[in-house]
């Protein structure tokens, strides 16, 4: 089949929100897409949408995202442009995306996976071991608040709303002592000045899907499903697969502490996952490994196991 490619009069609309890592990603996609089909930056267009869970007013007063939503606050108004037809693609951060996507959209492209860790942000200090007693930690992850009260009861967390730059903000005005970013976020903003140390996953497993770009389209779409194979990247498409059925089977959502990471070495499949309690009390990890094919029901049976483990009484959000 041959694509009719966009042009400068006819430009591809790609959807995205107004944060600076949000434009980096949109920006990353374009110029993806230009280097697959030798097209100018012009070929395409950046179309910013404001989405519920970028209520500066929400951001400011720190309200949690359970308080006024689900994953759907930063997807909701995006997916509807796509639906009316006012936008051709939508670019998002994987971790932010429900695991089922709306009648007539798909997500099945993803872009080569960035650094998957977290990062400790403190000017003066390395690590959480390094924070003294009591101290007063700022994030907006109930995955994060769960496992930092998980390895240290001690601290005070405290909600930290908002995008890389005004977290930073927020962590500069003494709200807190330190706070937590993705790695991939930093990166993809080549903010090295920020005072980061990355985590390792066996200390910190990251959000499923984090440090992952996926791009959204209408399903009956085909110019963009064509141009979208062309920077699929397959291994994260495959890790991904995994990290989102194990989400699915526990029926993930903002309120629920939930980590997972699944990595490729050969023809092996590793997943890991974990699920804790909200305060941090409990935490319950599992690690097996099989094969690429298997992928979708390695995530399966690996919450099916979670979910036994953890027993009645645990998953009370789930009620």
């Amino acid at each position: 089949m041959t694509l009719t490619l966009p042009n400068p009069d006819s430009p591809l609309k790609i959807g995205t929100r107004g944060s600076p890592l949000a434009l980096a990603q949109a920006y990353e996609t374009r110029q993806r897409l230009g280097s697959a089909f030798d097209l100018p930056d012009d070929a395409f267009e950046i179309v910013v949408i404001k989405t519920t869970g970028d209520n500066r007013a929400m951001i400011d007063a720190d309200r949690p995202l359970k308080e006024i939503g689900n994953k759907g606050l930063f997807t909701k108004e995006i997916e509807e442009a796509m639906l009316r037809g006012d936008i051709d693609i939508a670019v998002h951060s994987t971790k932010d995306m429900p695991v089922k996507q709306p009648e007539g959209l798909v997500l099945d492209t993803f872009l080569p996976r960035e650094d998957v860790r977290d990062a400790f942000i403190s000017p003066k200090l390395n690590s959480i071991h390094d924070l003294p007693q009591g101290a007063v930690v700022g994030t907006s992850s109930l995955r994060r608040r769960a496992q930092l009260l998980n390895r240290r009861p001690d601290l005070k967390v405290v909600e930290f709303r908002g995008n890389v730059q005004t977290r930073l903000k927020k962590l500069a005005d003494g709200v807190a002592d330190c706070t937590f970013l993705a790695m991939a976020g930093i990166r993809r903003l080549n903010m090295e000045d920020v005072p980061a140390t990355a985590i390792a996953p066996e200390q910190m497993l990251p959000a499923i899907a984090q440090g992952t770009i996926g791009i959204e389209r209408r399903n009956d779409d085909s110019r963009a499903a064509g141009m979208l194979e062309a920077i699929h990247d397959t291994e994260t498409g495959q890790r991904l697969i995994a990290e989102r059925a194990l989400l699915a089977a526990l029926d993930g959502s903002c309120e629920t502490p939930i980590a997972g990471l699944a990595e490729i070495q050969g023809g092996t499949l590793r997943l890991r996952g974990e699920v804790l309690r909200p305060d941090g009390s409990e935490a319950i990890s599992e690690d097996i490994s099989g094969t690429i094919a298997d992928a979708a029901e390695m995530g399966r049976k690996m919450a099916e196991s979670l979910l036994k483990k953890a027993g009645p009484g645990f998953f009370d959000w789930r009620t």
